[in-house]
């Protein structure tokens, strides 16, 4: 979850860690008028935060608005401060799975592992199994505790259909560590995707603020109104006929679907992608994408880690086809 929810001028109150976490921010002239519900859902940067549980929240008096409860259908004025108080998840049962993973790299700090396609990075409401994080409480019992029983050790996520890199904290130093370095942009990320079309430059920047889609808020797009600051890096490394191109993706900030939302904008949408690509597209389940280089540094020793993941079988495969092999 972001704690920028919107441009302009914003209130963001730190908490220490075994307090209950707080997001305030001030409504803009865009905003004024829409329903505190629906404000509200918006700033969770969170697919499964949905607009039931913020009213929820509000029942509970988890919200305020310039100090006082807010009621769910109050309709916001420009200017005012919201502050929600985020409760703490309900305990959840997440059972040890011995779902295998490929570990890259593991010490007592950190863990690196290579994501297959297809497999959920953590839990969420009425999805509870099958995911990493049943993986590695079954294979270990040191995750940082941080982001709460849904999600321990996890740092930052990638797509379901996504494969490839994803770091993981066996403790807070560790998480507190990787966290700032991804808050500051010095984490190396970076991507091979397939895209639809030939680009016709060999390299370039994306730099377009993305925000949910209006229409629907499982979605996001390139928009001015309550959006985010995103700015993605490519690089052709190869042009496959007329019809597709291969090319390395580097984040330099990291918002939910930005590869994928980036590339639709241009008019080049990942191959397979069923949400932001095209009908009439590759054999394969899920977007053309995957994390192939991580780097970071170790967030107690302080050295400059350096990881690659080859492209996976399938998506080779798919390569391989339209090369004609």
């Amino acid at each position: 979850m972001s704690s920028k929810p919107f441009d302009g001028q914003e209130v963001e109150q730190e908490m220490e860690q075994e307090e209950q976490e707080q997001l305030g921010f001030v409504i803009n002239e865009d905003q004024a008028g829409e329903r505190l519900d629906k404000v509200v859902t918006e700033a969770m940067d969170d697919p499964a935060i949905s607009r039931t549980q913020v009213q929820e929240w509000l029942k509970a008096q988890a919200v305020t608005v310039n100090g006082q409860t807010g009621k769910r259908n109050y309709k916001v004025a420009a200017g005012d401060v919201i502050v929600v108080t985020i409760p703490e998840p309900e305990e959840a049962v997440i059972d040890p799975e011995n779902i295998p993973l490929d570990i890259v790299y593991e010490d007592s700090d950190v863990i690196v592992i290579n994501k297959p396609r297809g497999l959920v990075v953590h839990p969420a409401p009425g999805h509870s199994s099958g995911t990493v994080v049943n993986a590695l409480m079954y294979h270990c019992k040191d995750l940082s505790g941080i982001n709460g029983v849904l999600r321990p050790g996890i740092v930052h996520r990638i797509d379901k259909d996504t494969s490839g890199l994803l770091m993981i904290a066996k403790n807070d130093l560790a998480h507190a560590s990787l966290a700032a370095q991804l808050k500051d942009h010095s984490i190396t990320r970076k991507y091979i995707g397939l895209v639809h079309g030939n680009l016709p430059h060999d390299h370039g920047t994306i730099d377009a603020p993305i925000g949910r889609d209006t229409n629907d808020r499982k979605m996001f797009t390139v928009t001015e109104r309550n959006s985010k600051h995103a700015v993605t890096h490519f690089m052709v490394i190869e042009r496959i006929g007329e019809d597709y191109s291969l090319v390395e993706l580097q984040l330099e900030t990291g918002r939910t679907h930005q590869i994928r939302v980036h590339l639709k904008y241009i008019g080049y949408p990942l191959a397979g992608d069923p949400m932001y690509g095209r009908n009439k597209t590759v054999a394969l389940k899920g977007q053309a994408l995957h994390a192939a280089v991580l780097g970071f540094k170790h967030p107690r020793t302080g050295e400059q880690m350096h990881f690659e993941a080859p492209i996976p079988g399938d998506m080779n495969h798919i390569l391989n086809v339209l090369r004609g092999r």
